[in-house]
């Protein structure tokens, strides 16, 4: 993103609404936070100036943050919307209106800096409907693969071992440069070695507190690790109310 992000945050409760203030003005990627404890005021506040990024609560007296970012969606340029809620059973809803991202309360600040991740990520890349081309290599002889074919990728040193259904290639690409490249095409890190495409998997499996995730056909299973768990769990909310 060219700019640094102006961004609203909507919540009738003061203490939560001081709290991710607090987080957003220590961000580097965020220029101004407006802040609002009423769905009505934030209008008022959005008819003086575009934001980049809303913030929004969604269980608010009268107007909800889910008929907010109705309302928000049909402006001319609509600003990214993030919610963020103590209730995991709204995520249906909330992404049924395209939100960037469904973080819970309590607010982690690496959770929060995540959701910001997302929001310049989503406003750099291509257009839907773009399916870029990734240049490989074997033997000698050069092919591209559709990114959407790929289900996740290893880190292989300074390498990323790309996995498809037709089988795996190596490319010279850090995974931690491809973590950022592709975030907004759906691409989130699992494990420290792997990321995965939220459209390739077709199970999350738990046993133990232990959380696995199969991808891809042939099926291919994955382990997740402790600290990304929850936000996977987060993440595929999302993903299943995007899929046909």
């Amino acid at each position: 993103m060219s700019h640094r992000l102006r961004a609203l945050v909507v919540d009738d409760e003061r203490p939560a609404l001081d709290e991710l203030r607090y987080l957003l003005e220590r961000d580097d990627r965020i220029r101004e936070v407006l802040t609002t404890d009423s769905a009505t005021e934030s209008l008022r506040i959005l008819r003086e100036g575009d934001v980049d990024v809303a913030f929004l609560d969604i269980q608010m007296p009268g107007l909800t943050g889910l008929e907010l970012a109705q309302v928000l969606g049909r402006f001319r340029n609509p600003p990214r919307i993030v919610f963020v809620t103590a209730h995991e059973g709204h995520a249906v809803a909330a992404f049924d209106v395209h939100a960037v991202d469904y973080v819970l309360k309590p607010v982690r600040a690496d959770r929060l800096a995540e959701a910001v991740r997302r929001v310049v990520a989503g406003s750099d890349r291509a257009p839907a409907g773009d399916d870029p081309q990734v240049a490989v290599e074997r033997g000698g002889v050069t092919r591209f693969l559709s990114r959407s074919d790929i289900t996740h990728v290893e880190a292989h040193g300074d390498y990323a071992r790309l996995h498809t259904a037709e089988g795996s290639h190596l490319v010279r690409t850090p995974l931690t440069t491809l973590e950022e490249e592709w975030a907004g095409a759906g691409f989130v890190r699992i494990h420290r070695s792997l990321l995965v495409s939220l459209a390739h998997v077709r199970e999350v499996r738990m046993d133990a507190g232990r959380c696995t995730v199969v991808v891809g056909d042939p099926p291919v299973e994955l382990g997740v690790s402790r600290r990304h768990t929850r936000e996977l769990r987060e993440l595929l909310l999302q993903s299943r109310t995007r899929r046909p």
